[in-house]
């Protein structure tokens, strides 16, 4: 899914697939260049599954797919895409970066598919580039990795790199791919046949919450949401809005039933579900990361919320 197109046709791409590995964005990449091949009645892409070991692998549904080849016997492909979804950094080792390092001095162009760009990055491929992955997990993406310029877009193909949110993302990665190497016509044609929405650029944002009627509520959400890590108190949130700590308390009651303190609180416990549930970082850093200056005051509001501690959550089967 490189920039440049490739020589000789047809273009292979490889999909390494991590444990875990979300199977709706895999197959939402594959299919687009299948019916491209079915259209045109020849292969105008191919591509490689990979595995660690050669041996199945089990998605993020608990479905296993079969994969070609070891990563040890993988062919040399211009493009290759890594996939991920939960937990994207627990299998990852020495072994595995400097395969991918391997991979990268050789002239293949990488990529993350979902939460792929964890791997990458821990490889040290993705310093100051822009990438894409699942909105759930940018925030915890942007504090390991601050070099690499991490977006909320469909998905980013540059002439260092590639990279899709997930999901449905994939198939306007792949259609994207169709038209820049066989024109808009073909592309089109897939687009049909896939009933797939024509109207999703690749800036366009992952999801379309339904947005407060109120501009300066909008603005203080934001903020909320990019200081996680270091709360604003409200005062400051108010002057940073220019506004009164009074109008913000009234602006919150109007829209959303609650004071700024509560939503900010929520915001900050729903980011610390999200890392509990996708990450193995300690119950300690999970804390920090959400702006809580002891375990234990994170224990307690994250009790009072779900009605149990971090530690007993994470043990749920």
């Amino acid at each position: 899914m490189r920039l440049d197109p490739p020589v000789p046709a047809p273009e292979r791409i490889g999909f390494l697939l991590l444990p875990r590995f979300a199977m709706v964005a895999f197959f939402s990449a594959i299919e687009p260049l299948r019916i491209a091949n079915r259209i045109r009645g020849k292969t105008l892409f191919a591509w490689d599954v990979i595995s660690r070991d050669g041996e199945p692998v089990t998605a993020s549904n608990g479905m296993t797919l079969a994969a070609g080849c070891a990563m040890a016997e993988a062919p040399a492909v211009p493009s290759l895409a890594v996939c991920a979804s939960f937990e994207p950094e627990a299998c990852l080792d020495e072994a595995l970066l400097d395969w991918l390092r391997e991979r990268a001095t050789s002239g293949c162009v990488l990529g993350g598919m979902d939460t792929g760009c964890f791997a990458l990055a821990a490889a040290g491929l993705l310093d100051d580039q822009t990438v894409t992955l699942h909105w759930e997990c940018l925030p915890e993406f942007r504090a390991r990795f601050p070099r690499v310029d991490a977006v909320e877009s469909l998905y980013e193909v540059t002439p260092e790199g590639f990279s899709c949110a997930g999901g449905s993302a994939a198939i306007d990665m792949s259609l994207d791919l169709i038209r820049r190497r066989h024109g808009d016509e073909l592309a089109q044609r897939v687009r049909d046949q896939l009933i797939h929405d024509q109207g999703r650029l690749p800036a366009s944002r992952q999801r379309d919450p339904a947005a407060p009627p109120d501009p300066a509520l909008q603005r203080a959400i934001a903020l909320m949401e990019a200081n996680l890590e270091s709360p604003l108190g409200i005062r400051e949130l108010a002057a940073e809005l220019d506004l009164s700590w009074r109008r913000l308390d009234r602006l919150f009651a109007r829209h959303l039933g609650t004071s700024p303190q509560r939503a900010y609180l929520a915001r900050r416990l729903d980011h610390a579900h999200r890392l509990l549930r996708e990450t193995r970082h300690s119950v300690m850093d999970i804390a920090l990361a959400c702006g809580f200056a002891s375990a234990s005051s994170f224990t307690r509001a994250f009790r009072r919320r779900h009605g149990v501690s971090p530690s007993e959550w994470r043990q749920r089967p």
